[in-house]
């Protein structure tokens, strides 16, 4: 059955930009690229094939050597990784798609391995999360992590700040700052991962001061919010088995209300456990997070058309991100479009490897063509 004119496949206009349909491309880390973090030739024609959504959010991206968590994970601060997103953003936008650079740091969730000089990883607190880290050697378990010296995190902010001015040279549409699952801004967001005792930690405003600080640089950059969206997870306990925060509305409420004066583009929600469930724990208000924001809202976390289509309706979310269904199907939206099957990716496919599993999946009518 045409599912054609359901409100979600219709254009949309998010700030200044005109987007083909409401579906946007969840960041998807398939650990692809080089040990350098340089992202491969064939990765321009992954994102080429899916510029069917309104919106790509590129799969996480690290700010710095220090950022990394996962091998063969891209990076946004050296040159040649500059010069390959190049080439990814020039395909997307040849296909007429619009994509925005998602920019990482993993704080904890990361290995010595993976370090520069073999060093520990950097998070507001020594706390060692629960979990392995996938490492060129294979999986090894995480380690108690370093905390930050007060003097060190506006290293990082400029860290931000240039991933971002190099998100620009590179064509990008805008970005995305990743301050969720439990990655290094939430470290600081969350008091179950934060007992700092420096202007960093203690009160909500204390613990949202880097985050904030962050945004402040990437706004800059970028001249404003217009083009800078922002990812929260409030509700997730991935990775890591990280315990949520003791308050979340009171933390969260604040945090949205904060970016809501940068005038931000977005917030990106994670409505549930990463990968697991949409089930929402007590203090976690999603709707409420809605409210507060004033630019648009993208709903996360096992979408299906009939969801999205029953959250626009009901006014909860303008947007609706799908991450794994993006993975076997790069003709997406046309599949949602015709109410056809979607395809599923086997595991052993999302994570490393080539080209197979990642740019060779067909469409409904064959093989995807892309302009160049």
């Amino acid at each position: 059955m045409s599912r054609s004119d359901s409100p979600v496949l219709q254009p949309f206009t998010l700030g200044d930009l005109t987007l083909k349909n409401r579906v946007v491309m969840a960041p998807l880390t398939r650990s692809r690229s080089s040990v350098a973090g340089v992202p491969p030739d064939f990765a321009a024609d992954y994102y080429g094939q899916r510029a069917n959504a309104g919106l790509i959010i590129s799969e996480a991206t690290n700010i710095s050597p220090q950022a990394v968590g996962y091998a063969y994970t891209p990076g946004i601060w050296s040159d040649a990784q500059v010069e390959a997103w190049r080439r990814i953003v020039a395909t997307v936008h040849a296909n007429d798609g619009r994509i925005f650079l998602q920019l990482w740091h993993t704080g904890r969730i990361s290995h010595p391995d993976l370090q520069p000089d073999g060093g520990l990883p950097v998070s507001a607190s020594a706390i060692k999360p629960k979990g392995t880290a996938f490492t060129e050697d294979g999986m090894k378990a995480h380690v108690t992590p370093r905390a930050l010296e007060t003097d060190e995190i506006p290293g990082i902010v400029g860290d931000y700040r240039r991933a971002a001015e190099n998100a620009k040279r590179a064509g990008f549409d805008g970005v995305e700052i990743h301050s969720a699952n439990n990655y290094l801004l939430e470290q600081f967001v969350r008091d179950s991962t934060n007992t700092r005792t420096d202007q960093y930690g203690g009160s909500i405003e204390n613990r949202l001061r880097f985050p904030l600080a962050v945004v402040k640089a990437v706004t800059e950059v970028w001249g404003g919010g217009n083009r800078v969206g922002i990812r929260l997870s409030p509700a997730t306990t991935e990775p890591g088995k990280t315990p949520l925060d003791s308050d979340p509305h009171a933390t969260f409420g604040a945090y949205v209300n904060a970016l809501s004066d940068f005038g931000l583009l977005y917030i990106h929600t994670i409505e549930g456990v990463t990968q697991q469930t949409r089930d929402v724990p007590d203090g976690v208000d999603f709707l409420d997070l809605r409210k507060r924001f004033s630019g648009a809202y993208v709903g996360n976390n096992q979408y299906t058309l009939d969801l999205a289509e029953k959250e626009l309706a009901e006014g909860h979310a303008d947007l609706f991100s799908f991450g794994r269904p993006y993975i076997a199907n790069p003709d997406l939206v046309a599949r949602l479009a015709s109410g056809a099957p979607l395809a599923e990716a086997p595991k052993p496919y999302w994570y490393g490897g080539g080209a197979n599993g990642y740019s060779d999946w067909p469409g409904m009518d064959g093989p995807v063509q892309i302009e160049r």
